[in-house]
């Protein structure tokens, strides 16, 4: 077992449930070469323990028409960052909010079916009285995106 409580069994479930979260316990059982009820009582660990936190679905944005996909950067009044954060969190678009260090407070990962819709987006946040700047990048391509390889 290494500092986080888990050992290679885990890893191998983490593993393959990262890749596909409804693989059945039978499958897992296989592939880390234990009994199903050793599947089973290591993934009510990991839940109860936080390292898993959800089972949800990997999403194509661009299948479905939100082809522009932007990271943005914000300057925030101090001591301002929850109730900012709590505002972007409305965005419908906002795909991700990060509290940061550096000469930013936050960094936002957001996605946008036409240049319009993020136009009136970036309109909005500019004139919020408590973001004092912003820094938007359009993203060209994404070449990685993946958490499998922390394991």
């Amino acid at each position: 077992m290494d500092s986080q409580g888990i050992d290679e069994t885990d890893r191998i479930i983490l593993q393959v449930l990262l890749r596909d979260a409804r693989t059945p316990v039978r499958s897992l059982a296989s592939q880390a070469r234990v009994s199903v009820g050793t599947v089973v009582n290591r993934i009510r660990h990991l839940e109860d323990s936080g390292i898993i936190k959800r089972y949800t679905v990997s999403v194509d944005y661009e299948a479905l028409g939100y082809d522009i996909v932007v990271i943005t950067t914000f300057k925030i009044a101090k001591g301002k960052f929850p109730e900012v954060a709590n505002e972007l969190g409305k965005e419908k678009n906002i795909i991700t909010i990060y509290d940061v260090t550096g000469e930013y407070d936050a960094v936002v990962i957001s996605v946008f079916p036409s240049r319009s819709e993020l136009d009136a987006f970036l309109k909005r946040v500019q004139s919020h009285s408590l973001i004092e700047k912003t820094h938007t990048v359009l993203v060209l391509k994404t070449t990685k995106e993946s958490e499998i390889t922390l394991l």
